[in-house]
């Protein structure tokens, strides 16, 4: 199957960091449950990839963010599917990052980032993250 015949699944995905630290999450269903992603989701039709970050990180974990800039887009082959994930620095606004679907969750320093084992698409985002974890930066 060529990447043309695949399904594109379009995501986008929140780094948010405080203190020399990202927040990553643990999935908790699905082909890929135990895998660790940063939070977000599905981009809906007629949302930009800010929108649908900011509705589904209110929607998952009960937390307000601010959306900054875009880290990089990471374009992934998986078995099935195609995708294309929009991946923004964010900041929290007001909340508490309360776990809805997720099943468990970590800040992690630079130091711990090989320590658990993160989805393909969100390991290549990494090395783009490692310079926002110097030690006690917040975004």
């Amino acid at each position: 199957m060529t990447q043309t015949e695949r399904k594109t699944l379009r995501v986008t995905a929140a780094v948010i960091v405080e203190h020399g630290q990202v927040f990553a999450v643990q999935r908790g269903y699905g082909e890929y449950k135990d895998k660790w992603e940063f939070p977000g989701g599905k981009i809906e039709a007629g949302e930009t990839p800010q929108e649908a970050l900011h509705r589904e990180i209110l929607e998952e974990l009960d937390t307000d963010i601010e959306v900054l800039d875009l880290l990089d887009t990471i374009e992934t082959d998986y078995p099935a599917f195609h995708l294309s994930m929009d991946c923004f620095l964010a900041r929290i606004r007001s909340g508490d990052l309360f776990l809805k679907e997720a099943e468990d969750s970590r800040w992690l320093s630079e130091a711990e980032l090989d320590a658990v084992d993160f989805l393909p698409a969100d390991r290549v985002l990494l090395e783009k993250i490692r310079p926002h974890l110097k030690k006690g930066s917040d975004l």
